[in-house]
This record gives structure tokens, C-alpha cells and sequence, in this order.
């Protein structure tokens, strides 16, 4: 006969067919994680750091495209200004030779009545002193009349106070009957518009 499996009983003695006990499994500490456990962990970590790398990297995409469709903007606005700042100079260059054309065509429109009578008065073959005297005579007239209307007027007068704004002086004298700083001869009149001075008398100042 074949032997019989002993078991030990629950009086130390041997229970014939009972299987021996297996040992007890340990019990798993809360918080603690099995090797088994962690390598299942790790994929999804790196998953969710992918995410988060892709949604960050897109973020800087858009942010860059914003940045480059904002330069493009400011390019174009500057470049809009700069074209509108050159048109407005060569305008104002334009306007400023135009009004500088008219002045002058206005000015020398007064004028020429004079050349015209100056040139009548050289086409005589012969006249007496008295005729070309007076002749000169009706010539400045009307060129004081043409400076009249271009709003011109003489300046230095002797017996003025001398004003270096308007007079050149280019002598000095001593004289009791003048007073001081006071013109005493002109040399050549000047001529202002308005308060501009066009040209300064050239004097002589007594004291």
C-alpha cells in the first residue's frame, strides 16, 4: 500500500489529506506603490507632459504669428506716414516757390509802367533840360506811386532819431544845433514793408 500524507493536526499531531497551509500575504500600506503600479503610472505621466509641451509650444505659435502680423501692421503705417510726409513736404516746397513766383510777378507788375516810360523817354531825339527834368520828375512819381502800392515806405529822414533797426550809420559829426543821436545827412534812403525792414538808410549821426 502506498503511504499516506501526514498532516500535522490541531493537537500537533498530523491530519491525513489536509494540504499544507500557504503563508499569509502581507497587507499593502496605504500611499505605498508596488513596482507593478508605478510602471503602469509612468506612460500616463509622459502622456500628460506631451499634452502639456504640444498645447505650450502652440501657445508660442500663436502668440509669434501675432507678433509677426502686428510688425507687419506697424511696417505698413510707417511706411503710409512716410509716403503722406513726402508728398506734404514736396506740397509745401511747391505752394511756398508758388506764393515766392507770384510776389515777385506782383511786384515787378507795378514796376514796369516805370521801365516803359524810361524807355519812351531814352527814344527822344531831343529835348530841352526843362522837358527831361520834368520828364524824371512824373517818373518818380510813379514809382513812388507803384512802392505805395506794394506797400513800401521810405525811412531816414534828417532830423530822425537814429534807429539801428533802420539806419545804417557810416559817419558821425559833432553839431550844438542838433540834437543828440540825431541824423544830421542821408546818404541813401531806406525802404521798409510793413515792419519789415527791406533796407536800411545809410546816415550820418550828429552827437
Amino acid at each position: 500500500m502506498a503511504e499516506e500524507e501526514k498532516v500535522t493536526g490541531t493537537g500537533g499531531g498530523e491530519v491525513p489529506g489536509t494540504p499544507p497551509e500557504k503563508p499569509a500575504e502581507e497587507p499593502n500600506p496605504a500611499g505605498e506603490t508596488t513596482p507593478e503600479s508605478g510602471e503602469q503610472e509612468k506612460p500616463a505621466e509622459e502622456k500628460k507632459s506631451r499634452h502639456k509641451e504640444k498645447k505650450e509650444s502652440e501657445k508660442l505659435k500663436e502668440e509669434l504669428e501675432k507678433a509677426k502680423a502686428d510688425l507687419a501692421a506697424l511696417n505698413d503705417r510707417y511706411l503710409r506716414l512716410r509716403a503722406e510726409y513726402d508728398n506734404f513736404r514736396k506740397r509745401t516746397e511747391r505752394e511756398k516757390a508758388a506764393i515766392y513766383d507770384d510776389a515777385t510777378s506782383l511786384a515787378v507788375t507795378e514796376i514796369l509802367p516805370v521801365a516803359d516810360n524810361l524807355e519812351r523817354a531814352l527814344q527822344l531825339e531831343a529835348c530841352s533840360v526843362e522837358d527831361l527834368r520834368k520828364g524824371v520828375e512824373m517818373v518818380q512819381t510813379q514809382m513812388q506811386t507803384s512802392l505805395t502800392k506794394l506797400k513800401i515806405t521810405a525811412v531816414g529822414e534828417v532830423g530822425e532819431a537814429f534807429d539801428p533797426n533802420l539806419h545804417n550809420a557810416v559817419s558821425h559829426i559833432e553839431d550844438e544845433t542838433l540834437g543828440e543821436n540825431v541824423i544830421s545827412a542821408v546818404y541813401q534812403k531806406g525802404y521798409k514793408r510793413n515792419e519789415k525792414v527791406v533796407r536800411p538808410a545809410m546816415v550820418q549821426v550828429a552827437n
